[in-house]
């Protein structure tokens, strides 16, 4: 009995795969299988096609040709069929459509938003890393790009984000949130080895580093506890000086009548009088070295610690007082200025352990300058500092002789504990320090931004890629700042860490495959728990529920 095959043979020396019909028979003289072979064609590398070797034979060698193509017969496995991870994706796609993020990035970058959601997820879920581990992390997760963005890409598209577009961003956020809660501003300074950077500067650097570096300033909504708004600012230049320029880029946007939230480092008489000028409302915290403050410390006196002015919740004693500030605006036209008195509250508040740290630093301060005084070693930052609290005195006997000025020394001490809040607008003294707590929600999204975003020192050489990376690890800090806020809601931050509340939804599973719904992995009822607490529609087990 004779069995007939095709049988393809790829010569080394030509590079050639040949193909040949085999026909298998029983040779009875000599009592073994044999076989017999006849070239019939090769196979074309381009196409994969058979060509013929001659025009001979050709339904035999159609039929070799239809052997060679024809797959065979049995289950034939999906080579398309592709595992990720999901879990955590899924939430932060769900984050984007409940605080618009992904819609408004669609609006403003239609070709590029995917890179930019992909990027953004890429440094919330894995901490700390370089961007060069994207491609890695990529094939691991579903994510909204859904494919690589190498080194040279994620420059370009860093670089192609324009001010025009993200000034459209900030605005359609800032619609987006309570028109009339109170904003919290606040600055940080992010250091660089960069030299090529135009606002890199040398200035009072935040983290104590001694690095050049850029300041950059955050409005986050004090209802919604999200960021909608940054700016960079050139690093040499002081937090009072940037609430002008502020102020006018918010006008820009259209956000109207704006309500800020600020600390003592943005307090100055030509900030206040500004805020007036454009009828903005404001909450401000001050020196108690103040004229105004100082008097009313010395007209509470004693009384300032009663039981009736304690406030068991903050732990503080509180007293408010209605004042008059001094309003000046200079008219630019006709060179003289327009003066008038505007109604400020006054807000004091005591707290008798800030009064013994006070305390203590203050000894400190004393002491570090009567050390620079003795050994002849002086701050120029210090020259007036030495003349309030010291009389230096030196002879050629007996050297150096250094008194302490008691009286100032003691005026000062009066001053320990208290600090004070000004406002245009909250007349009610603890609705003012809940409001000026919710500044601790940019100085922990500051945290997020350096330690979670890699972002502590900018590697970037032209400004257009800083200002491109910066905007992404902003959007970034959106989602990270929604689910802080979420997690603090909740109470979950006594079971996870943000970081392992990621990490406990990263693991659930999803498979693709082209022309069918995807199907999700196993959700444990945990898991679902905490897509409801971060108030998401949650992945459920059932697929057919998915």
């Amino acid at each position: 009995m004779m069995k007939m095959s095709i049988i393809k043979h790829f010569d080394k020396r030509s590079g050639i795969t040949y193909v040949y019909e085999s026909t298998s028979y029983w040779d009875k003289e000599k009592q073994q299988p044999r076989s017999h072979r006849t070239l019939i064609g090769k196979i074309d590398k381009e196409t994969g096609e058979m060509i013929p070797t001659d025009g001979r034979g050709k339904k035999r060698m159609a039929k070799a040709a239809e052997a060679v193509s024809k797959p065979k017969q049995g289950p034939v496995p999906s080579l398309l069929t592709e595992k990720y991870f999901y879990g955590a994706t899924y939430l932060l796609d769900q984050i984007g459509k409940e605080t618009g993020i992904s819609e408004d990035l669609k609006a403003c970058f239609p070709e590029d938003y995917k890179k930019i959601l992909s990027i953004a997820y890429f440094l919330i879920l894995e901490d700390n890393n370089p961007l060069s581990r994207f491609g890695k992390w990529s094939k691991l997760h579903k994510h909204p790009y859904g494919k690589d963005i190498p080194s040279q890409r994620s420059s370009e598209l860093f670089q192609s984000i324009t001010e025009e577009a993200k000034m459209r961003f900030f605005r359609l956020q800032g619609k987006r949130r309570i028109e009339k809660e109170y904003w919290a501003y606040d600055t940080t300074s992010i250091s660089s080895y960069s030299e090529k950077l135009k606002q890199v500067k040398y200035g009072k650097n935040k983290d104590n580093e001694p690095l050049a570096q850029i300041n950059l300033a955050l409005l986050f909504g004090e209802t919604s506890g999200l960021p909608f708004y940054f700016r960079k600012v050139a690093g040499n230049i002081p937090d009072v000086k940037t609430i002008n320029e502020l102020v006018r880029k918010l006008d820009i946007l259209g956000y109207g009548k704006i309500k800020l939230v600020m600390d003592r480092g943005f307090y100055s008489t030509a900030n206040i009088n500004d805020l007036y000028k454009g009828h903005h409302k404001f909450i401000v915290g001050a020196s108690t070295s103040l004229s105004y403050a100082k008097a009313y410390i010395k007209e509470i006196g004693d009384s300032m610690q009663n039981y009736a002015r304690y406030n068991e919740q903050y732990e503080v004693y509180i007293a408010s007082k209605t004042i008059s500030w001094d309003y000046t605006q200079d008219r630019p036209y006709k060179g003289d200025p327009i003066t008038g008195d505007r109604r400020m509250y006054l807000h004091l508040y005591y707290n008798p352990e800030k009064a013994v740290e006070d305390g203590k630093q203050f000894n400190r301060y004393l002491k570090k300058l009567e050390n620079e005084l003795l050994s002849g070693k002086h701050d120029s930052a210090h020259e007036n500092a030495y003349k309030k609290y010291f009389t230096v005195k030196k002879t050629p006997v007996r050297g150096i002789q250094i008194e302490p000025i008691d009286k100032a020394m003691a005026e000062a001490g009066k001053l320990h504990g208290y600090f004070i809040l000004l406002s245009n607008k909250v007349k009610d003294p603890v609705a003012a320090l809940e409001l000026y707590r919710t500044r601790d929600v940019v100085e922990k999204a500051f945290g997020n931004l350096k330690e979670r975003l890699n972002c502590r020192r900018t590697l970037v050489s032209s400004d257009q890629s800083l200002d491109g990376k910066i905007f992404v690890e902003f959007i970034a800090l959106i989602y990270l700042s929604y689910i802080k806020k979420k997690m603090e809601e909740k109470k979950l931050f006594s079971k996870y860490t943000l970081q392992g509340l990621l990490d406990e939804l990263d693991v659930i599973e999803c498979f693709s495959e082209p022309g069918k719904a995807l199907i999700q992995g196993e959700v444990l009822k945990k898991q679902e728990q905490l897509y409801i607490d971060m108030g998401v529609k949650p992945l459920l087990a059932k697929p057919s529920e998915v």
